[in-house]
């Protein structure tokens, strides 16, 4: 017997509404990454203090993810309206400041959606072990806060570098560098790199996890058994789950949607029962990190 489809919960119309993208909205998603941005590092250089800083650290942290998934919503054309805008803002205001690059990133990408569910998903590898053994859990993030992923990711990053594809990036480090130190803080240039090192490769591990480390069967094709959403609160958007990507099963369920719209998305299927029978969805990160362990009676 044929599964349900997502689209037989709505109606063309709602489906219409749901993948119109909006330039308002796409422009106030980036500005309001950046803004997170510049704030933290106003704060850290306004009051400094170990209190101010770690806050900065995080907020930096969380955007630059926020970056990475402006990145990624802009590969699908579904942050703006129109190719064009999506490709240049991607690039260069999003994928520039990571070292990343759009087209590259969108052929990778279209990759795991295409192959969602089946052995070929090019990013089965960072999640297929869960549920893992606590103590497992923990030394992964160990290494994580502790800057061994973010200095094995840069270090490889570094070693690809090549100056002709690359150099925005360094045009941007440097005017990074000038822009805090005319506000009166050069040394809040290292929170970009503290941030990037230390805490980045961990919120990355988060997502990762509770996008497809948690879900029921990641070698069936529907979507609500190799993939799951997190309902998050607005602290945990703020750190670790910006721009709506904690709504990731409504993203592999239609990638035209735009980011601002998955949570209404979310709210339709859920009031017509799409997700009934399915252990889909959870309930911020702590329920993520509870069922990314194994149960005491699961072998190792």
């Amino acid at each position: 017997m044929p599964r349900d489809r997502f689209t037989d919960f709505l109606s063309k119309d709602e489906l219409a509404q749901l993948t119109r993208t909006s330039n308002a909205w796409g422009w106030w998603t980036l500005a309001v990454n950046w803004a997170l941005i510049a704030g933290a590092f106003a704060l850290a250089i306004a009051w400094p203090n170990p209190l101010t800083i770690v806050l900065a650290v995080l907020v930096i942290a969380g955007r630059q993810l926020g970056l990475g998934i402006i990145v990624h919503d802009c590969a699908h054309h579904a942050l703006f309206s129109g190719r064009r805008l999506n490709e240049t803002v991607g690039q260069w205001l999003a994928a520039v400041p990571m070292m990343s690059s759009l087209p590259k990133y969108r052929s990778y990408h279209l990759k795991h959606h295409r192959f969602a569910g089946t052995p070929n998903d090019p990013d089965i590898g960072f999640v297929k072990s869960y549920p893992v053994a606590r103590e497992s859990l923990r030394r992964k993030f160990a290494r994580d806060l502790t800057g061994r992923t973010g200095f094995r990711d840069q270090l490889l990053a570094f070693r690809r570098f090549r100056f002709a594809e690359q150099w925005p990036w360094l045009v941007f480090q440097a005017g990074l560098f000038a822009i805090l130190a005319l506000a009166g803080g050069w040394w809040a240039y290292a929170l970009w790199w503290v941030a990037l090192l230390f805490v980045y490769p961990a919120i990355v591990r988060l997502r990762q996890i509770g996008e497809h480390g948690v879900a029921t069967d990641r070698s069936d094709t529907d979507a609500r058994l190799n993939t799951s959403t997190t309902l998050v609160r607005w602290w945990e958007r703020l750190f670790v789950a910006p721009n709506n990507v904690s709504y990731h099963l409504e993203h592999h369920l239609a990638a035209g949607v735009p980011p601002y719209r998955l949570r209404e998305m979310h709210r339709l299927l859920k009031s017509r029962g799409f997700y009934e029978g399915y252990a889909c969805i959870a309930t911020g990160y702590g329920d993520v990190l509870r069922r990314s362990v194994k149960a005491a009676h699961q072998p190792a």
